[in-house]
């Protein structure tokens, strides 16, 4: 359906309704059935019938647009006016946290422009013009922009080098998950707060290390390594509960075997990616060069993808049976991931990098 109901329209959404009413007035005096226009131009048939009417009595003038229903309390000069202050955030205009509410848009208004609109107008207005309410994504106050747009350089250039070498661009990042799920949206009646009962200690903690593969001409891939810590309550002397150096070292002479060609290894700062003994066995090789990534930029490395889609498809609302049904969720749900290159590529492209390209 391309001609839904809503609230306020912009002039170019007002334009394309306006067009679509004019097509139908061209089938109208063609003789077409109500039926046949609704189907042709992809709208209700009811919207067919109420266009029919005015038509009748007034011809095709009677469909022409006549302008937005109300005029705005703010012209499209004070609404830029308005869209440069709500840019510079909530704390800019004394407020303690980082919300943009209806509330303190008025109050804003108030201030600025010495108007008073109703909460239900703001609405209107901020839809009319593009804006929504939205989850924000997070930002570390330590995030050095300029650093990162450095890394982004760097990463491109790391590209061009894997064009040259035929090589991989791999993406290395970890994750833990317990038995103690995240939660997720479920339909419930109105009212009624839905309940999931999930395990209230975790008997167990996996952690996972996967890779995102990429290369022009071939299919992503992703690969991965899982180790299983036992919950006992209480860890021995000198045992992990995460990946050592070591094991990054057989991951990656690994994914070198799998994939058959040299990797360009993109990574974090994690303190084992830096260990001496990692860093002397990359010096070694010839068939792997390492970048780290910009600290406080998670957002550039395309395996955070791939953990927001496995808790939201294996792990969401589960109430595990015992560490074995966790595990299998898991390896399960990356399966399904590896089969669908399609998946991986679209978390590359939601870091904004480019895809590496053919010589």
């Amino acid at each position: 359906m391309r001609y839904p109901q809503g609230g306020g329209l912009t002039a170019e959404r007002r334009t394309f309704r306006e067009r679509i009413r004019l097509q139908a007035a061209e089938r109208f005096a063609v003789g077409q059935d109500n039926a046949k226009v609704a189907r042709e131009l992809r709208v209700s048939v009811r919207s067919v019938q109420r266009w029919r009417r005015p038509w009748h009595d007034g011809g095709q003038q009677a469909l022409r647009s006549r302008g937005p229903a109300a005029r705005s309390r703010l012209s499209d000069t004070l609404f830029a006016v308005l869209e440069a202050e709500l840019g510079k955030g909530p704390v800019a205009h004394g407020w303690t946290n980082q919300t943009w509410t209806l509330v303190r848009i008025k109050t804003l208004i108030g201030r600025r422009f010495h108007k008073s609109l109703s909460l239900s107008t703001i609405a209107d207005m901020l839809h009319r013009h593009g804006w929504s309410c939205q989850v924000p994504a997070r930002r570390a106050l330590e995030r050095d922009e300029h650093q990162i747009r450095l890394g982004e350089g760097d990463l491109a250039d790391g590209g061009s080098a894997a064009a040259a070498l035929g090589a991989y661009v791999v993406f290395e990042d970890e994750a833990a998950f317990s038995m103690t799920p995240p939660t997720t949206r479920t339909w419930s009646r109105r009212g009624n707060t839905p309940i999931v009962r999930v395990r209230g200690r975790s008997a167990c903690r996996i952690s996972l290390a996967a890779m995102c593969c990429y290369r022009p001409g071939e299919r992503s891939r992703l690969l991965y390594r899982m180790r299983q810590h036992k919950d006992t309550g209480r860890r021995a002397k000198g045992e992990r509960r995460s990946f050592a150096w070591t094991d990054f070292r057989d991951l990656l002479s690994t994914a070198h075997r799998q994939l058959g060609a040299p990797l360009i290894l993109v990574w974090d700062n994690l303190s084992t990616h830096r260990a001496a003994g990692l860093r002397d066995f990359i010096a070694e090789q010839d068939w792997v060069t390492s970048f780290q990534l910009p600290s406080y930029a998670p957002d550039l490395n395309p395996v955070e993808g791939i953990w927001s889609l496995l808790r939201r498809s294996s792990q969401a609302n589960t109430a595990f049976a015992d560490p074995e049904h966790l595990d299998r969720n898991l390896r399960h749900g990356l399966r399904k991931i590896q089969y669908r290159s399609d998946l991986i590529d679209d978390c590359l492209t939601a870091t904004g990098l480019p895809q590496p390209r053919s010589r």
